[in-house]
């Protein structure tokens, strides 16, 4: 498990302590494609009324696997 998140942080996709919410993952996706925290949270919220479901569990999964920001 150490290794991927690693792997992850490594690959630009961290969690950062100032912009962050909740978890800081729409953050941090922001972050690393180049968005705004705001824009990737909305994003967010717009995927969740056109494919609702699975997007909860990504979250969780994305929050574990993401290191906190340095």
């Amino acid at each position: 498990m150490s290794s991927i998140r690693q792997s992850v942080g490594r690959n630009g996709l961290v969690r950062p302590r100032r912009t962050r919410i909740f978890a800081g993952v729409c953050a941090g996706l922001g972050q690393r494609f180049g968005l705004s925290p705001w824009t990737a949270r909305l994003l967010f919220v717009l995927l969740l009324m056109v494919l609702p479901g699975s997007q909860f569990l990504v979250y969780f999964i994305l929050w574990v696997l993401m290191p906190n920001e340095y």
